[in-house]
C-alpha cells in the first residue's frame, strides 16, 4: 500500500510542474515564464501588473506578452488568453507539453505576437517551439 501511495504522490507531483518553470526557443531568442497552478509570476521591472500565470518575453527587448489568463485543459494542454503590455493587442493560444518534453505554443484567435528587432516589429509565427530551461 505504501508503494502505490508513493508511486501516486511522484505523479501527482510531476503533473504539477508540467505547466510551470521557464521555456525558451533558440531560434527567436524568446521565452516564457510561467506558473500557471498559482498565478504568481511578476513580470520584472512592470510589477504594476501584479501577479498573474505567466508572460512570453525577448531576450534583446523589455516588452512583454502577459498570460492574463491559463486554464489547464489536462495534463498536456492549456488555453491561454494573453495581451501585450500596452493593453493595444490580444490573442487566444494554446501551450502544448509534446511526449518528447519539448513545448508548443499555437497562437489561434486574435492579434499575433510581435518582438522588436533593429527598431522594426517582426511577427513570431503562428507555432513556436520552446525547450524547458527551470
Amino acid at each position: 500500500m505504501g508503494l502505490l501511495f508513493m508511486a501516486l504522490k511522484g505523479f501527482a507531483q510531476a503533473d504539477s510542474t508540467t505547466f510551470k518553470g521557464h521555456l525558451y526557443n533558440n531560434e527567436y531568442e524568446v521565452y516564457i515564464d510561467m506558473n500557471f497552478y498559482k498565478n504568481d509570476i511578476l513580470v520584472p521591472h512592470q510589477e504594476i501588473f501584479g501577479k498573474i500565470a505567466g508572460f512570453f518575453g525577448d531576450i534583446h527587448d523589455g516588452r512583454k506578452w502577459l498570460f492574463t489568463s491559463a486554464k489547464i485543459v489536462n495534463k498536456r494542454n492549456a488555453q491561454i488568453e494573453i495581451i501585450n503590455d500596452y493593453g493595444s493587442e490580444d490573442l487566444e493560444a494554446t501551450l502544448t507539453c509534446n511526449p518528447d518534453g519539448t513545448y508548443t505554443l499555437t497562437q489561434e484567435k486574435g492579434s499575433t505576437i510581435k518582438i522588436a528587432r533593429n527598431r522594426k516589429w517582426i511577427k513570431m509565427p503562428k507555432t513556436l517551439v520552446f525547450k524547458k530551461t527551470r
